[in-house]
Protein backbone atom coordinates (compact mmCIF):
# COMPACT_ATOMS: atom_id res chain seq x y z
CA UNK A 1 0.00 0.00 0.00
CA UNK A 2 1.08 3.56 -0.56
CA UNK A 3 0.87 7.07 0.99
CA UNK A 4 -0.97 9.98 -1.00
CA UNK A 5 -0.94 13.32 0.07
CA UNK A 6 -3.65 15.40 -0.75
CA UNK A 7 -4.17 19.34 -0.51
CA UNK A 8 -6.72 22.21 -1.68
CA UNK A 9 -10.13 23.79 -0.11
CA UNK A 10 -10.16 27.33 1.29
CA UNK A 11 -13.81 26.76 0.71
CA UNK A 12 -16.09 23.61 0.40
CA UNK A 13 -15.87 23.20 -3.55
CA UNK A 14 -11.98 22.87 -3.04
CA UNK A 15 -12.01 20.90 0.12
CA UNK A 16 -14.93 18.75 -0.49
CA UNK A 17 -14.19 16.11 -3.70
CA UNK A 18 -10.53 15.82 -2.13
CA UNK A 19 -12.29 14.60 1.20
CA UNK A 20 -13.74 12.18 -0.97
CA UNK A 21 -11.08 10.68 -2.79
CA UNK A 22 -9.21 10.52 0.46
CA UNK A 23 -12.20 7.99 1.28
CA UNK A 24 -11.91 6.05 -1.90
CA UNK A 25 -7.68 5.98 -0.96
CA UNK A 26 -8.45 4.55 2.55
CA UNK A 27 -11.03 2.10 1.40
CA UNK A 28 -7.86 0.59 -0.58
CA UNK A 29 -5.96 0.35 2.04
CA UNK A 30 -3.70 3.69 1.58
CA UNK A 31 -2.06 5.68 3.54
CA UNK A 32 -3.60 9.55 3.12
CA UNK A 33 -2.32 13.12 4.83
CA UNK A 34 -3.77 15.69 3.97
CA UNK A 35 -2.47 19.26 3.47
CA UNK A 36 -4.75 22.44 4.11
CA UNK A 37 -4.60 25.86 4.63
CA UNK A 38 -4.76 28.09 8.18
CA UNK A 39 -8.10 29.63 7.75
CA UNK A 40 -9.56 27.49 5.51
CA UNK A 41 -12.82 25.46 5.49
CA UNK A 42 -10.92 22.71 6.01
CA UNK A 43 -9.41 23.74 8.94
CA UNK A 44 -12.38 22.93 10.88
CA UNK A 45 -13.43 20.26 9.41
CA UNK A 46 -10.46 18.06 8.96
CA UNK A 47 -10.15 17.53 12.76
CA UNK A 48 -13.68 15.74 12.50
CA UNK A 49 -12.19 13.61 9.98
CA UNK A 50 -9.86 11.70 10.96
CA UNK A 51 -7.33 12.31 8.70
CA UNK A 52 -3.91 12.89 9.55
CA UNK A 53 -3.65 16.61 8.52
CA UNK A 54 -1.07 19.60 8.43
CA UNK A 55 -2.61 23.65 7.97
CA UNK A 56 -0.20 25.94 6.78
CA UNK A 57 -0.41 29.37 5.73
CA UNK A 58 -1.53 30.20 2.22
CA UNK A 59 -1.73 33.53 0.89
CA UNK A 60 -5.25 33.92 -1.53
CA UNK A 61 -4.01 36.08 -4.52
CA UNK A 62 -6.27 38.42 -5.78
CA UNK A 63 -7.16 38.62 -9.46
CA UNK A 64 -7.48 42.53 -9.48
CA UNK A 65 -4.64 43.90 -6.84
CA UNK A 66 -1.58 43.01 -5.23
CA UNK A 67 -1.88 42.74 -1.47
CA UNK A 68 1.86 42.36 0.52
CA UNK A 69 0.24 40.28 3.34
CA UNK A 70 -1.04 37.81 1.10
CA UNK A 71 2.15 37.40 -0.62
CA UNK A 72 4.11 37.40 2.56
CA UNK A 73 1.71 34.25 3.66
CA UNK A 74 1.93 32.60 0.03
CA UNK A 75 5.99 32.78 1.04
CA UNK A 76 5.92 30.80 4.54
CA UNK A 77 3.28 28.46 2.93
CA UNK A 78 5.82 27.06 0.27
CA UNK A 79 8.68 27.19 3.52
CA UNK A 80 6.75 24.67 5.43
CA UNK A 81 4.87 22.66 2.71
CA UNK A 82 8.56 21.63 1.78
CA UNK A 83 8.73 20.50 5.46
CA UNK A 84 5.60 18.91 5.60
CA UNK A 85 6.41 17.03 2.45
CA UNK A 86 9.89 15.57 3.52
CA UNK A 87 8.61 14.48 6.28
CA UNK A 88 5.62 12.82 4.70
CA UNK A 89 7.45 11.86 1.50
CA UNK A 90 4.11 10.37 -0.52
CA UNK A 91 3.78 8.64 -3.68
CA UNK A 92 1.89 11.35 -5.65
CA UNK A 93 -0.29 14.12 -4.40
CA UNK A 94 -3.52 15.34 -5.62
CA UNK A 95 -4.34 19.17 -5.50
CA UNK A 96 -7.82 19.98 -6.08
CA UNK A 97 -6.85 23.24 -6.15
CA UNK A 98 -7.92 26.88 -4.74
CA UNK A 99 -5.06 28.84 -2.91
CA UNK A 100 -5.30 25.58 -0.27
CA UNK A 101 -3.64 23.38 -2.94
CA UNK A 102 -1.11 25.93 -4.77
CA UNK A 103 2.17 25.39 -2.15
CA UNK A 104 1.59 21.75 -1.61
CA UNK A 105 1.27 20.89 -5.31
CA UNK A 106 3.94 23.63 -6.59
CA UNK A 107 6.75 22.29 -4.17
CA UNK A 108 6.18 18.95 -4.47
CA UNK A 109 6.50 19.19 -8.17
CA UNK A 110 9.92 20.65 -7.82
CA UNK A 111 10.58 18.48 -5.47
CA UNK A 112 10.02 15.55 -8.30
CA UNK A 113 6.75 13.89 -6.73
CA UNK A 114 4.01 13.13 -9.51
CA UNK A 115 1.24 15.65 -8.68
CA UNK A 116 -2.02 15.28 -10.29
CA UNK A 117 -4.76 18.55 -10.68
CA UNK A 118 -8.66 18.32 -10.06
CA UNK A 119 -10.51 21.19 -11.81
CA UNK A 120 -13.82 21.21 -10.85
CA UNK A 121 -15.31 24.22 -13.00
CA UNK A 122 -15.47 24.52 -16.43
CA UNK A 123 -12.61 26.71 -16.52
CA UNK A 124 -9.15 26.49 -15.00
CA UNK A 125 -8.63 28.19 -11.82
CA UNK A 126 -5.79 30.56 -11.17
CA UNK A 127 -4.02 27.45 -8.75
CA UNK A 128 -4.60 24.79 -11.59
CA UNK A 129 -3.37 27.28 -14.26
CA UNK A 130 -0.07 28.06 -12.01
CA UNK A 131 0.46 24.29 -11.60
CA UNK A 132 -0.73 22.77 -14.81
CA UNK A 133 2.69 22.67 -16.08
CA UNK A 134 4.11 20.66 -13.77
CA UNK A 135 1.44 18.41 -13.38
CA UNK A 136 1.92 14.92 -14.29
CA UNK A 137 -2.13 14.79 -15.16
CA UNK A 138 -4.98 17.53 -15.61
CA UNK A 139 -8.04 15.74 -14.29
CA UNK A 140 -11.56 17.98 -15.51
CA UNK A 141 -15.22 18.05 -13.84
CA UNK A 142 -16.73 18.67 -17.15
CA UNK A 143 -15.16 19.28 -21.15
CA UNK A 144 -13.22 21.89 -20.66
CA UNK A 145 -11.26 24.06 -23.73
CA UNK A 146 -7.75 23.86 -23.29
CA UNK A 147 -4.64 24.88 -24.70
CA UNK A 148 -3.00 21.87 -26.60
CA UNK A 149 0.06 21.65 -24.63
CA UNK A 150 -2.70 20.88 -22.05
CA UNK A 151 -4.97 18.61 -23.78
CA UNK A 152 -2.41 15.91 -23.82
CA UNK A 153 -2.18 15.62 -20.23
CA UNK A 154 -6.05 16.15 -19.66
CA UNK A 155 -9.19 13.92 -19.04
CA UNK A 156 -12.54 14.18 -17.52
CA UNK A 157 -13.41 12.63 -14.78
CA UNK A 158 -15.98 14.16 -13.09
CA UNK A 159 -16.91 15.85 -9.53
CA UNK A 160 -16.49 14.01 -6.82
CA UNK A 161 -19.41 13.75 -4.75
CA UNK A 162 -21.29 12.10 -1.75
CA UNK A 163 -22.99 9.02 -3.84
CA UNK A 164 -26.26 8.77 -1.47
CA UNK A 165 -29.97 9.21 -3.30
CA UNK A 166 -33.12 7.94 -1.67
CA UNK A 167 -36.75 7.59 -3.09
CA UNK A 168 -38.20 10.42 -4.09
CA UNK A 169 -41.56 9.79 -2.26
CA UNK A 170 -39.72 8.93 1.02
CA UNK A 171 -37.56 12.00 0.71
CA UNK A 172 -40.24 14.22 0.34
CA UNK A 173 -42.18 12.29 3.35
CA UNK A 174 -39.23 13.28 5.61
CA UNK A 175 -39.02 16.79 4.75
CA UNK A 176 -42.86 17.13 5.05
CA UNK A 177 -43.57 17.74 1.87
CA UNK A 178 -46.32 16.37 0.12
CA UNK A 179 -45.77 13.32 -2.75
CA UNK A 180 -48.14 14.17 -5.29
CA UNK A 181 -46.98 17.90 -6.29
CA UNK A 182 -44.03 19.45 -7.99
CA UNK A 183 -40.99 20.61 -5.21
CA UNK A 184 -38.37 23.20 -6.01
CA UNK A 185 -35.56 23.38 -3.99
CA UNK A 186 -33.54 26.71 -3.91
CA UNK A 187 -29.86 26.81 -2.94
CA UNK A 188 -27.41 29.60 -2.87
CA UNK A 189 -24.82 27.48 -2.09
CA UNK A 190 -23.53 26.53 1.33
CA UNK A 191 -23.20 30.42 2.70
CA UNK A 192 -26.87 31.23 0.73
CA UNK A 193 -27.19 33.93 -1.37
CA UNK A 194 -28.53 37.46 -0.53
CA UNK A 195 -29.58 38.02 -4.04
CA UNK A 196 -31.32 34.79 -4.36
CA UNK A 197 -32.83 35.39 -1.05
CA UNK A 198 -34.41 38.66 -2.15
CA UNK A 199 -35.55 37.86 -6.08
CA UNK A 200 -36.98 34.42 -5.72
CA UNK A 201 -39.56 34.33 -2.92
CA UNK A 202 -41.69 36.73 -4.91
CA UNK A 203 -41.46 35.14 -7.94
CA UNK A 204 -42.27 32.02 -6.96
CA UNK A 205 -44.82 32.24 -4.12
CA UNK A 206 -47.45 33.19 -6.94
CA UNK A 207 -46.86 29.52 -8.46
CA UNK A 208 -48.60 27.86 -5.27
CA UNK A 209 -46.01 25.19 -5.21
CA UNK A 210 -44.20 23.91 -2.09
CA UNK A 211 -40.27 25.42 -1.79
CA UNK A 212 -37.74 24.45 0.28
CA UNK A 213 -35.37 27.65 0.33
CA UNK A 214 -32.14 27.30 1.56
CA UNK A 215 -31.24 30.88 2.88
CA UNK A 216 -27.86 30.04 4.37
CA UNK A 217 -26.95 29.45 7.81
CA UNK A 218 -25.94 33.71 8.25
CA UNK A 219 -29.68 34.73 7.03
CA UNK A 220 -31.48 32.10 8.45
CA UNK A 221 -33.11 34.88 11.29
CA UNK A 222 -33.15 37.79 9.14
CA UNK A 223 -35.62 35.53 6.28
CA UNK A 224 -37.46 33.81 8.72
CA UNK A 225 -40.82 35.97 8.04
CA UNK A 226 -40.83 34.83 4.80
CA UNK A 227 -41.85 31.42 5.54
CA UNK A 228 -45.44 30.03 4.86
CA UNK A 229 -47.23 26.82 4.57
CA UNK A 230 -45.96 25.92 1.23
CA UNK A 231 -42.80 27.93 1.54
CA UNK A 232 -40.42 26.46 3.86
CA UNK A 233 -37.33 28.38 4.78
CA UNK A 234 -33.60 26.99 6.47
CA UNK A 235 -30.59 28.04 7.00
CA UNK A 236 -28.80 24.81 5.73
CA UNK A 237 -30.44 21.58 4.27
CA UNK A 238 -29.19 18.04 3.39
CA UNK A 239 -28.06 18.44 0.56
CA UNK A 240 -28.90 14.32 -0.82
CA UNK A 241 -31.85 14.53 0.81
CA UNK A 242 -33.21 17.53 -0.34
CA UNK A 243 -31.80 16.67 -3.77
CA UNK A 244 -33.58 13.54 -3.84
CA UNK A 245 -36.71 14.79 -3.02
CA UNK A 246 -36.48 18.06 -5.69
CA UNK A 247 -38.52 18.24 -9.05
CA UNK A 248 -36.59 21.22 -9.77
CA UNK A 249 -33.81 23.06 -8.64
CA UNK A 250 -32.82 27.00 -8.74
CA UNK A 251 -29.83 27.79 -7.83
CA UNK A 252 -26.48 29.45 -8.38
CA UNK A 253 -23.69 27.35 -10.39
CA UNK A 254 -21.10 26.19 -8.18
CA UNK A 255 -19.22 23.26 -9.31
CA UNK A 256 -20.21 21.23 -6.36
CA UNK A 257 -24.21 22.41 -6.37
CA UNK A 258 -23.80 21.18 -10.18
CA UNK A 259 -22.44 18.07 -10.30
CA UNK A 260 -24.71 16.99 -7.29
CA UNK A 261 -27.82 17.82 -9.07
CA UNK A 262 -26.43 16.18 -11.95
CA UNK A 263 -26.07 12.95 -10.01
CA UNK A 264 -29.52 12.70 -8.87
CA UNK A 265 -30.41 13.65 -12.43
CA UNK A 266 -32.40 17.27 -10.66
CA UNK A 267 -33.13 19.72 -13.84
CA UNK A 268 -32.14 23.28 -12.54
CA UNK A 269 -32.10 26.86 -13.51
CA UNK A 270 -29.35 28.76 -12.88
CA UNK A 271 -28.16 31.90 -11.86
CA UNK A 272 -24.23 32.39 -11.61
CA UNK A 273 -22.16 34.90 -9.85
CA UNK A 274 -21.28 37.95 -11.99
CA UNK A 275 -17.71 37.20 -13.76
CA UNK A 276 -16.57 39.98 -11.32
CA UNK A 277 -16.82 38.27 -8.90
CA UNK A 278 -15.02 34.41 -9.43
CA UNK A 279 -13.44 35.10 -13.10
CA UNK A 280 -16.46 33.61 -15.03
CA UNK A 281 -15.98 30.53 -13.20
CA UNK A 282 -19.93 30.08 -12.60
CA UNK A 283 -20.68 31.48 -15.52
CA UNK A 284 -18.72 29.00 -17.76
CA UNK A 285 -20.17 26.13 -15.19
CA UNK A 286 -23.29 27.16 -15.88
CA UNK A 287 -23.40 27.51 -19.88
CA UNK A 288 -21.48 24.20 -19.74
CA UNK A 289 -24.51 22.23 -18.22
CA UNK A 290 -27.11 24.62 -20.27
CA UNK A 291 -25.52 23.34 -23.76
CA UNK A 292 -25.94 19.65 -22.37
CA UNK A 293 -29.69 20.18 -22.39
CA UNK A 294 -30.12 19.72 -18.52
CA UNK A 295 -30.31 23.26 -17.06
CA UNK A 296 -30.70 26.59 -18.20
CA UNK A 297 -29.67 29.99 -16.99
CA UNK A 298 -32.66 31.78 -15.13
CA UNK A 299 -34.44 34.65 -16.25
CA UNK A 300 -36.00 36.89 -13.19
CA UNK A 301 -38.02 38.26 -15.92
CA UNK A 302 -39.81 35.58 -16.54
CA UNK A 303 -38.96 33.04 -14.19
CA UNK A 304 -42.25 31.53 -13.50
CA UNK A 305 -42.58 30.54 -17.30
CA UNK A 306 -39.48 28.91 -17.10
CA UNK A 307 -39.97 27.09 -14.24
CA UNK A 308 -43.55 25.52 -15.51
CA UNK A 309 -41.88 24.81 -18.86
CA UNK A 310 -39.04 22.54 -17.42
CA UNK A 311 -41.55 21.08 -14.55
CA UNK A 312 -43.26 20.09 -17.88
CA UNK A 313 -40.49 18.66 -19.83
CA UNK A 314 -38.86 17.41 -16.80
CA UNK A 315 -37.87 13.71 -18.12
CA UNK A 316 -36.40 14.90 -20.98
CA UNK A 317 -33.85 17.44 -19.18
CA UNK A 318 -32.99 14.23 -16.62
CA UNK A 319 -31.66 12.14 -19.30
CA UNK A 320 -30.04 14.63 -20.47
CA UNK A 321 -28.03 14.74 -16.93
CA UNK A 322 -27.82 11.11 -16.97
CA UNK A 323 -24.53 11.79 -19.53
CA UNK A 324 -22.78 14.21 -17.03
CA UNK A 325 -23.43 12.28 -13.88
CA UNK A 326 -20.37 12.08 -11.75
CA UNK A 327 -21.02 8.87 -10.22
CA UNK A 328 -17.60 6.47 -9.85
CA UNK A 329 -15.46 10.07 -10.09
CA UNK A 330 -13.45 9.43 -6.60
CA UNK A 331 -12.94 6.08 -7.82
CA UNK A 332 -11.73 7.27 -11.29
CA UNK A 333 -9.19 9.69 -9.14
CA UNK A 334 -8.13 7.35 -6.78
CA UNK A 335 -6.90 4.91 -9.64
CA UNK A 336 -4.88 7.84 -11.57
CA UNK A 337 -2.95 8.40 -8.30
CA UNK A 338 -1.91 4.56 -8.69
CA UNK A 339 -1.25 4.78 -11.74
CA UNK A 340 1.55 7.93 -11.33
Amino acid sequence: MARFLLTGGGTGGHFFPALAVAEALRKRGHEVFYLGAEGGLEATLLPQSGLPHALIPAGKLDRSAFRPGEFWKLREGLRRARRVLEEVRPKAILSTGGYAGFPGGWVGAGMGIPLLLHEQNAKLGLAARALALRARGLALSLPTPLPPFLEKKARVVGYPVREVRYPQGEAKRRLGFPEDKPLLLVLGGSQGSLELNEKLPPLLKPLGLPVLHQVGPRWAERYQALEEEHYRVQGFVDVPLAMSAADLLLARAGAGTLAEAAFHRLPALLFPLDPKLDGGAQRANALAYARSGGMALGEFGRLGAQVMEMLEGKEQYQKALSALSPEGAAGRLADWLEAL
